[in-house]
């Protein structure tokens, strides 16, 4: 039992950061802003609901595991066996993805930046004026380095009053060192619960065959008289 209440606790904090990351206003800020061509809002979204079907099934194992233990239930113990097999072949692809799409998150975040802050540039729309303070206000950072000249007027408009003399707070270099932050707590997670998921099943699958064969014990030591 206390080991099926450390995986409820793993499954909860999986969906704990997985609601910070959605609903965050690092990720809100430039989630909102994004485009249709930009891919982050699809993995803005995409991330949070796996990562709510991870927690459930994670937490449902757990449960299934627990009851199956105290009715010594071989029907709830293949059913922990199975989510906990159903968690193991998400994460796989997800930890994949992590490390072979490592630097799309961040791209795709920091193209959301510039696309704002060249049309701010170019005065184009007041509206991108609010969503560039905003986004500067949400990162505590300051314009970014431009090739086209002086973005004094910009900065002056669109930061924090704090940080509009901070010349070291560029926003790109910001956005980055946040999400490097953020990504390797996420893969830490991962690791832990890769390793806790594979440890489920082979309990499980112990528990099923301990199940299975003192049932078959039971059955041989009795006997009828005719």
């Amino acid at each position: 039992l206390p080991k099926n209440l450390l995986f409820q606790l793993l499954g909860l904090s999986i969906a704990t950061l997985t609601t910070v990351t959605h609903y965050g206003l690092h990720f809100t800020v430039i989630s909102n802003i994004s485009l249709d061509s930009n891919p982050y809002r699809v993995i803005h979204h995409a991330a949070f609901y796996f990562g709510i079907c991870l927690s459930m099934t994670l937490i449902l194992a757990a449960l299934l595991s627990s009851a199956a233990t105290v009715r010594e239930s071989q029907c709830l113990t293949a059913m922990g066996f199975f989510c906990f097999a159903l968690a193991f072949c998400g994460l796989i692809p997800a930890a994949c993805w992590r490390y072979t799409h490592s630097t799309e998150v961040e791209e795709s975040m920091m193209d959301v930046y510039d696309l704002v802050y060249e049309e701010v540039r170019r005065n184009t729309s007041s509206i991108r004026r609010q969503e560039l303070t905003a986004i500067h206000e949400a990162y505590l950072c300051c314009g970014k380095h431009s090739p086209y000249g002086d973005t004094a007027n910009i900065e002056h408009k669109t930061c924090p009053s704090s940080q509009v003399h901070d010349a070291g707070q560029d926003c790109l270099k910001e956005i980055q060192d946040f999400l490097k932050k953020h990504m390797d707590f996420v893969s830490t997670l991962l690791g832990i619960t890769i390793g806790f998921t594979v440890y489920g099943m082979i309990l499980t699958s112990f528990l099923w065959f301990s199940i299975y064969f003192s049932s078959n014990l039971d059955r041989k030591g009795k006997y009828i008289l005719r």
